[in-house]
C-alpha cells in the first residue's frame, strides 16, 4: 500500500537518484560504522546507507512506516519521536563509538531537534542533515552578515559547520515550498567550556532586538546580573563574534560585583 505523507510530520520524501547518490556521497559511509538515521521515511536514503554500512539504526514517528522498516533485518529501529531519544543511550546500544547522525529532518521541527543533539555533541562523530536552505543559511553565516544570529552562535560554539549541498523541491515528493540544502557538523574535539544554559540566555537576549545596539538589551540584561565587565555594548548582536559571546558567558563562572 502507498504511503500517504503526512502533514502534520512534516514530511517531504525524497525521491530524486542523483540527489540521493550526492547525499551518500557527501556522507561517505564506511562498513561498521555506527550511524543513526532520523526519519528514514520511505527508506530512500536509509537503503544506500545500510549497503555500505552493514547495520544502520533509524529512529522513526510514524507507526506505519516504523512497522514497514522492522521488516529490514539490518535495520535497528527505533519508533519514537527524535525529541525523546536519548542519544547517549542508543549509542551505547550499537556499542559504544561515536555516532554517525544522518537525516532530512522534518522542517517544523529543526530547530528542536538540533538544539536536543547538542546536548549529546560529546558523542557525536558528526552530523549530516538535510534541512530548509533558510535555516543552514543561518547555521554556517559568519558575523556581520543577516544570516548571523542565536542558531549560528549556539551551534558555531560546538560545531565547525559547512553546507555542502543544494537541493530543489524537485527532488521531493511531495515538493516541499522552500529550497534544501544538506549541511555537515562536526563537533570541535575542544570546544570552548561554557554553561550552554548561560550561553544561550545570554545570546537570545542579545538578538532579542537586532537593529537596536547592545547596550539596549544585553546592556540591562547585564546590570539586572549584577556584572561589571569590559564588554562592549556599542555594537549590534550580529557583529558580535562567537568566540567573544562565549568569553562572556564564561566570565559569569567568576563575576564581578558591581560598584
Amino acid at each position: 500500500m502507498k504511503h500517504v505523507p503526512r502533514k502534520r510530520f512534516g514530511q517531504h520524501f525524497l525521491s530524486d537518484p542523483a540527489v540521493i547518490a550526492a547525499i551518500v556521497r557527501a556522507i561517505d559511509p564506511r562498513p561498521g560504522q555506527a550511524m543513526v538515521e532520523i526519519g528514514p521515511g520511505l527508506g530512500a536514503l536509509t537503503q544506500p546507507l545500510v549497503e555500505r554500512l552493514g547495520r544502520l539504526a533509524v529512529i522513526e514517528l510514524d507507526r506505519d512506516l516504523a512497522a514497514r522498516l522492522r521488516h529490514h533485518a539490518q535495520l535497528t529501529v527505533v519508533e519514537a519521536d527524535v525529541l525523546g531519544v536519548d542519544f547517549a543511550a542508543l549509542a551505547r546500544s550499537l556499542g559504544g563509538a561515536k555516532l554517525r547522525v544522518v537525516g532530512n529532518l522534518p522542517y517544523n521541527i529543526s530547530t528542536p531537534i538540533l538544539f536536543h543533539l547538542l546536548d549529546f555533541a560529546d558523542g557525536v562523530a558528526d552530523q549530516h542533515f538535510m534541512l530548509q536552505k533558510e535555516v543552514v543559511d543561518r547555521m554556517v553565516a559568519p558575523p556581520a552578515t543577516g544570516d548571523y544570529g542565536r542558531l549560528s552562535v549556539m551551534l558555531q560554539w560546538r560545531y565547525a559547520m559547512e553546507s555542502v549541498l543544494f537541493v530543489a523541491p524537485r527532488a521531493f515528493e511531495p515538493p516541499p515550498k522552500v529550497d534544501s540544502a544538506v549541511v555537515r557538523m562536526r563537533p570541535w574535539a575542544e570546544p570552548a567550556a561554557v554553561d550552554p544554559a548561560m550561553l544561550s540566555e545570554l545570546v537570545q537576549v542579545a538578538f532579542s532586538q537586532r537593529r537596536k545596539l547592545l547596550r539596549h538589551t544585553l546592556g540591562r540584561w547585564l546590570e539586572q546580573k549584577r556584572f561589571a565587565g569590559g564588554f562592549d555594548l556599542q555594537r549590534r548582536a550580529q557583529e558580535v563574534p562567537v568566540d567573544e559571546y562565549v568569553r562572556l558567558a564564561q566570565a559569569f563562572s567568576h563575576p564581578m560585583p558591581a560598584p
